[in-house]
């Protein structure tokens, strides 16, 4: 299909009826071809699942879920284009497993660029705009290409960065007058730290908003977390919450409003499904399921990603009325359960953002007794600290205690780095039994 932003607003304005046949035509079309693909095949031709049968966006939990496990044990079963149509081949990151090859056609890169383009205008971020993009856009990874080529077709100038070194990209800052910044908000942070330490204010660089991926920068509630408002005093500017998957090609980002990433509805359908794969009732916490619309190379249905999140669907007073997606508050993989109680590491790092001593930090799982983890929670310090005070503001805000040992940061680092990951790894887990035998992190882009 041809994508436009005139038409992609028109669209996200129309309600869930307005707009319901236009998407089942556009999902029956999407089953179709993915039924070209050898696994979808064999399970549809199995179920005895007919895509032109589909009358009704209801009929999509009918269909069988996918899980990461059919791609880890068959991902080129999934390929539904031949060679000559490939022209991109990207890799998921492998922090939850090995990487999958997930190939990329003309119009897959059209589509990721329009995905992108109406997030970036959703977040009032226009032609006018200068944005330096700060993720990495080589290594087979697809978010620093999708954010670019977003840009592009937005209009916006883009200068092309790449991770790393803040002092470069203050300098390029200086130089160039940047007003949008896209990365990781660590590291956004990083560079911030880095001028101010150098004698330069980050909050009078002319930056007006800054678009985040890869770590939660919002609670369940919409609330900014530490990170979070310490981003928006540190720039003096708005943040904007994004989120994608390598085999997804598609994301969500948040608008001005900052209640919800806003799915978009010609590129994908999504759902919040509980442990046994059902669907959960509208803001309850589940897991996270999706199907990317239009997906030539790689279609998927029902995917589990394994992120654990809430969906909103009442309009947004932006004027849109598609669903929005809330933030990230772990994964299934990443689940403790500790003294009774159930969290995730997230909300571990939420309170340690809350300390200034704590530069950096990860969280070490081990079987305990009585169905119970053992959680201990490693810090990267530049001062001393006290550990028990660290343990007591874990306790107030979790309702439990895990232990707390302190680190220099530069080591901590290292182990976070040292499996050569293209993220660093803050979750541990050394439990038997679990699905996955390496460390496990999101593996969202």
């Amino acid at each position: 299909m041809e994508y436009n932003i005139k038409q992609g607003v028109e669209l996200r304005k129309k309600t869930p009826e307005e707009s319901e046949q236009f998407r089942v035509n556009l999902l029956r079309k999407h089953l179709s071809h993915a039924a070209t693909s050898p696994f979808y095949r064999t399970k549809f031709s199995a179920l005895g699942i007919v895509p032109e049968d589909i009358t009704s966006l209801n009929e999509l939990p009918s269909l069988p879920l996918t899980s990461r496990t059919d791609l880890d044990q068959n991902p080129n079963g999934f390929i539904a284009a031949t060679p000559k149509e490939i022209v991109d081949i990207s890799l998921t990151s492998g922090t939850t497993g090995m990487p999958v090859r997930i190939p990329y056609t003309k119009e897959d890169l059209d589509r990721l660029a329009f995905n992108e383009t109406m997030a970036f205008w959703g977040a009032s971020i226009r032609s006018h705009d200068t944005c330096l993009i700060c993720v990495t856009l080589d290594r087979c990874f697809i978010a620093g290409l999708a954010y670019y080529s977003g840009l592009i077709n937005l209009g916006a100038a883009t200068i092309r960065s790449g991770a790393g070194q803040p002092a470069r990209q203050w300098e390029l800052i200086r130089q160039l007058k940047p007003t949008v910044l896209v990365g990781v908000p660590t590291f956004l942070l990083t560079i911030a730290q880095w001028a101010i330490n150098h004698g330069f204010n980050p909050a009078e660089a002319g930056i007006r908003a800054l678009v985040t991926i890869g770590e939660p920068i919002r609670q369940a509630n919409f609330q900014q977390t530490p990170l979070g408002i310490r981003l928006t005093e540190t720039w003096n500017a708005t943040i904007y919450s994004s989120y994608g998957a390598t085999e997804l090609e598609t994301g969500t980002c948040e608008c001005d409003v900052g209640q919800g990433g806003h799915i978009h509805p010609e590129l994908s359908i999504v759902e919040i499904v509980d442990e046994q794969g059902q669907l959960v009732p509208e803001g309850q916490s589940g897991e996270l399921v999706f199907t990317p619309l239009g997906v030539q190379g790689f279609p998927l249905v029902r995917f589990r990603t394994g992120d654990i999140a809430r969906l909103h669907s009442s309009p947004c007073s932006c004027g849109y009325h598609t669903p929005r997606l809330g933030p990230i508050e772990g994964r299934t993989a990443q689940r403790l359960k500790l003294r009774g109680t159930t969290l995730y590491p997230d909300s571990i790092f939420h309170v340690l953002q809350e300390i200034e001593q704590v530069k950096n930090s990860y969280v070490e799982v081990h079987n305990g007794f009585d169905l119970s983890d053992e959680v201990r929670v490693v810090v990267g310090c530049t001062a001393e600290v006290d550990l028990s005070e660290i343990e007591k503001l874990l306790q107030a805000r979790l309702r439990v205690r895990p232990e707390v040992v302190a680190k220099d940061p530069a080591e901590v680092m290292k182990v976070m780095t040292e499996q050569g990951n293209r993220k660093p790894i803050r979750f541990f887990d050394y439990r038997k039994n679990k699905q996955y035998s390496n460390p496990t992190v999101s593996d969202s882009q």
